[in-house]
């Protein structure tokens, strides 16, 4: 375990967005994740939800990329399944009322939505699909590495966009509330742009009954994305350090996979 001495700790060569949200809400849960890698003991089925329905959406995108044509529903739901079953499903928690075939049905029903949606056809040209990045994002960090769900040359402007998956309709408030994520992607891309500009938004579909699919636009804002640096910097200070420790919370502790490596770690 981490105990406070620098020289304990393993090579770290990168951080993620994901990565440093996760220690910022239990650096406990960061060390299990990334410096153990311990496998979860369950797996929220809403993470493996949104996982296959990710990978139904990617599966639209590379298809249209690859061939011009959109796929069938049956395609995204072959993706879905693909996703589905990557996880072990034994360790799968529903929620009430949810199960397999359940979640399945509402999987179809997204995609049904997305597909007649303007955004499943987008103006421009799609550049990437699933695309990584890695570069330098603060000065005595460890690069970030970042996967970009979409990105669509239009005339001079580069649109990038991030999927979610929501319970319910987003307001213009709370994607701005996200941008984080955005803008750290808009930082490392527009570094080999050459003067095109960048659009940010968020493509929300919701897991509901009549599921319904919109996009955000999150504004570029040079004040945010420095105080996401300074984040950056001071969580690598803190796990430098070895400042590793529970953080319990009624909402996260719910849904972790390692409430018995929590409970069995001493300090």
């Amino acid at each position: 375990m981490i105990t406070g001495n620098s020289e304990k700790l393993p090579v770290i060569d990168h951080l993620s967005y994901s990565a440093v949200n996760t220690y910022q809400q239990c650096p406990l849960k960061w060390y299990f994740r990334y410096v153990e890698k311990i496998p979860e003991e369950v797996i929220c089925s809403a993470l493996v939800f949104g996982s296959a329905i990710h990978s139904g959406i990617e599966r639209h995108f590379q298809t249209l990329l690859e061939t011009g044509n959109a796929p069938t529903t049956e395609e995204l739901l072959e993706a879905f399944d693909e996703c589905w079953t990557s996880f072990d499903t034994d360790l799968i928690k529903f929620g009430k009322g949810d199960d397999t075939q359940t979640m399945r049905e509402l999987a179809k029903k997204m995609f049904t939505t997305f597909q007649a949606s303007h955004f499943a056809n987008p103006k421009g040209t799609i550049v990437a699909v699933e695309e990584s990045m890695r570069a330098e994002f603060v000065t005595g960090v460890p690069d970030v590495l970042a996967r970009v769900d979409l990105a669509v040359q239009s005339e001079d402007e580069l649109v990038l966009t991030d999927f979610k998956t929501s319970r319910s309709r987003w307001s213009a408030d709370q994607a701005q509330s996200q941008a984080e994520q955005l803008l750290l992607y808009a930082d490392l891309a527009g570094r080999v742009l050459d003067g095109k500009q960048i659009k940010l938004q968020f493509a929300v579909v919701t897991k509901s009954k009549k599921p319904v699919i919109e996009v955000h636009e999150v504004s570029l804002d040079t004040a945010r994305l420095d105080r996401t640096k300074a984040v950056f910097s001071r969580v690598w200070d803190a796990i430098q350090s070895g400042n590793i420790y529970p953080s319990p919370s009624p909402l996260n502790c719910h849904s972790c996979g390692y409430q018995t490596a929590c409970r069995a770690w001493n300090g």
